[in-house]
């Protein structure tokens, strides 16, 4: 059942991942159609941050006087929740910065940033906002966000919520590979023993090489864009689709061991308490708590247009996400407490003292530092939650 419900992930986790150097065509038709849909996002910072655009038909942008609108994120949801109906001139005419598309090769400075904030860019011709349309050809172009580097001159393709994250995963790749080096060998010997530990270690060790090869495809993504600005995408999400496997993993690993464990206390068993898939009943149970999570997880997945190799917790299925790992955390906890309690053998209640620990460090980390996030800034949210996700997924 486990690994038929792995599989469904994996189909439903090949989405590409958008990079900070586009390249398409601009339509006057979807434009006129979703006027609001900005065809980029970034968050700039410094003084010489660039929005640079290169288009091959010149002739077509003059005709249709193409222009691209910027907007800063809050003045933009200011705009989009006034009490006044505006116009669609009237607000893009609001633009902090416009671009008028009329060479082959322009570039447009936002300069004098306070802090990180994200701006939307927004195609506009003179068909935008007219009733009358005729068909006309799109306008292919390419266009790269690049933010000051150390040095100030703009050529860092990392938006500020991405920026520090490629040296983040390289130290995360080398913590794997010295742990690796130290740990292996005597994790090994302690798997080929196979005693009543055998499964669970299995199960600890695929979870942690499936965290590892996340790191490796997210640094080697990174790698790639921050020279093109787009990247590896498959391996931005060969590296979310580990992450939700190696989830799903460890929560039907933690939840068949401690209702096994909490059903074999309420039965007088005696048997091997660390004994993987413990009782058909905690099998059932955990069965349908990870079949919940999946659900949530590929239902965010769709919520969420931006695909992360994290989860940003926007939307009602994030909140129920939280909202069932926090459950989870406590009713495992009552759980592990009863048995604690009854528990006569001093190693073995130390044992599962430990283990408490670490499943409810398991469950909360993640929604505690996201809940903690809110109070600040976007670009430093996404930090957070990333950073919350590789730790909490680390212990």
């Amino acid at each position: 059942m486990r690994w038929r419900l792995l599989w469904l992930l994996c189909a439903a986790g090949w989405w590409g991942a958008g990079g900070k150097t586009l390249r398409g065509g601009f339509a006057s038709a979807s434009a006129r159609l979703e006027p609001w849909r900005p065809v980029a996002r970034f968050q700039f910072h410094g003084d010489h941050a660039v929005l640079c655009v290169r288009i091959k038909n010149v002739a077509v942008a003059v005709t249709k006087a193409a222009r691209l609108h910027l907007f800063q994120a809050q003045e933009w949801q200011k705009l989009q929740n006034s009490i006044q109906d505006h116009s669609c001139t009237e607000k893009f005419s609001k633009a902090q910065l416009t671009m008028t598309v009329n060479h082959t090769e322009q570039n447009l400075t936002v300069s004098q940033i306070p802090y990180p904030e994200t701006w939307y860019v927004f195609y506009v011709d003179k068909f935008t906002c007219e009733e009358n349309y005729s068909e006309s050809e799109d306008i292919q172009f390419e266009m790269v966000l690049l933010n000051p580097d150390a040095e100030g001159n703009p050529l860092d393709h990392f938006s500020a919520g991405e920026s520090g994250l490629h040296e983040f995963f390289f130290l995360l790749v080398l913590a794997y590979f010295v742990t690796a080096c130290i740990y292996a060998q005597s994790l090994w010997q302690t798997i080929k023993k196979r005693g009543p530990m055998h499964t669970v270690l299995k199960v600890l060790t695929i979870a942690l090489l499936l965290q590892a090869g996340s790191a490796f495809a997210n640094y080697l993504h990174f790698s790639s864009y921050s020279k093109d600005g787009i990247g590896a995408p498959f391996m931005g999400s060969l590296a979310e689709l580990c992450d939700i496997v190696s989830q799903i993993q460890m929560l039907y690993l933690l939840l068949s061991l401690c209702m096994g464990w909490t059903i074999g206390r309420m039965k007088k068993s005696h048997g091997r308490p660390l004994q993987w898939d413990s009782t058909p009943t905690s099998t059932g149970i955990a069965v349908v708590v990870v079949v919940t999570q999946s659900f949530l997880l590929i239902w965010e997945q769709f919520e969420d247009t931006n695909h992360h190799s994290y989860h940003s917790h926007h939307g009602l299925a994030s909140g129920l996400l939280i909202g069932l790992r926090v459950c989870l955390a406590l009713s495992l906890a009552a759980g592990l407490y009863q048995i604690v309690t009854v528990e006569r053998s001093t190693l073995k209640r130390e044992f599962y003292i430990t283990f408490a620990k670490a499943c409810i460090l398991w469950f909360l980390c993640h929604p505690c530092l996201a809940t903690i996030a809110v109070i600040f800034r976007e670009y430093q949210r996404e930090k957070m939650k990333r950073l919350a996700l590789k730790r909490g997924l680390a212990k």
